[in-house]
């Protein structure tokens, strides 16, 4: 694929930037898609069905929506050579695509697991490794991953989603500096609470109530999160600008926490981090080879 790409121009689109944006049909990738072609660049849509996305974002000539299913490698491939076939380019990768299965760890099931890091974690993957070639051969793009707040912070109910989000921080992360030298950067973005469909019944799936000894915790759980659907204080639409605005600057930020909770989680994380590295710091010093 890299020989393919090679005669890339390093030029965006009739002075557009190109962005590839997963999961356009719905949510926070439906405002990411309209916010770009607003600010009058190109955009690649995606989704499981490229007629939703079309009635999601609206037609527009800098509009191509394509289908993709970010679990399929060969689907990724397919994607972004339409994408290059269409525009020439690819300048900002947005993975956005992802579902949330909820629930407490015993009650998971293992196949319910594995879907979630298949699509949350192995699915930015996919779309990003087809990318890369692309990247590489225009010595320029950005990487923009949306993680999540659970992928600073873990907690009940989350095992899995916060599995998921755990691996793309480590893996988005250790990427960033891999590619670096090829001009390409990367950038995490960890939203708070924001009202998209996120705790709708497309995307959140509960884990099957099985066990007594969690039952009235999960009762008291879903019910919490379903009052909660609809009633995020973040808004996605500001959080599509705020990206639009971050993905100009020559360096964008490693991580870059969504809203004013995810400001909150980041110093609280960091807190916490500082404690326990101090609370043990001389027994955590004493650990070397005496004779080393």
């Amino acid at each position: 694929m890299t020989e393919h790409y090679e005669s890339l121009q390093h030029e965006s689109v009739q002075g557009k930037k190109v962005w590839f944006i997963t999961g356009a049909g719905r949510g926070m990738g439906t405002d990411i898609a309209k916010a770009a072609l607003a600010a009058g660049h190109a955009v690649v849509a995606t989704g499981r069905s490229p007629e939703k996305v079309v009635q999601a974002v609206g037609p527009s000539e800098n509009l191509l929506p394509v289908k993709l299913d970010v679990t399929d490698p060969a689907a990724a491939e397919a994607a972004v050579r339409a994408a290059v076939d269409r525009f020439g380019r690819i300048d900002v990768l947005v993975n956005n695509a992802g579902n949330f299965y909820a629930g407490f760890f015993e009650e998971i099931t293992p196949e319910d697991f594995r879907a979630q890091i298949e699509t949350t974690m192995f699915g930015p993957m996919n779309i990003t490794r087809a990318a890369l070639p692309v990247l590489r051969a225009q010595r320029s793009g950005l990487v923009v991953t949306i993680s999540s707040t659970a992928g600073i912070a873990g907690g009940e109910f989350l095992s899995a989603y916060a599995a998921a989000k755990f691996g793309v921080e480590g893996w988005a992360e250790s990427l960033a500096a891999e590619v670096a030298p090829f001009g390409i950067r990367s950038m995490i973005v960890e939203p708070g609470f924001f009202r998209t469909e996120l705790l709708t019944p497309e995307s959140t799936r509960y884990a099957e109530a099985t066990i007594e000894d969690y039952a009235e915790r999960t009762r008291q759980t879903v019910a919490a999160w379903q009052s909660m659907n609809g009633q995020q204080g973040g808004d996605p639409a500001k959080l599509a600008d705020a990206l639009i605005q971050l993905a100009e600057l020559d360096e964008p930020p490693l991580r870059f926490g969504a809203g004013a909770d995810a400001v909150g989680v980041f110093e609280t994380r960091a807190k916490a981090l500082y404690e326990q590295a101090d609370a043990h710091r001389e027994l955590s010093s004493n650990l070397a080879l005496d004779n080393a």
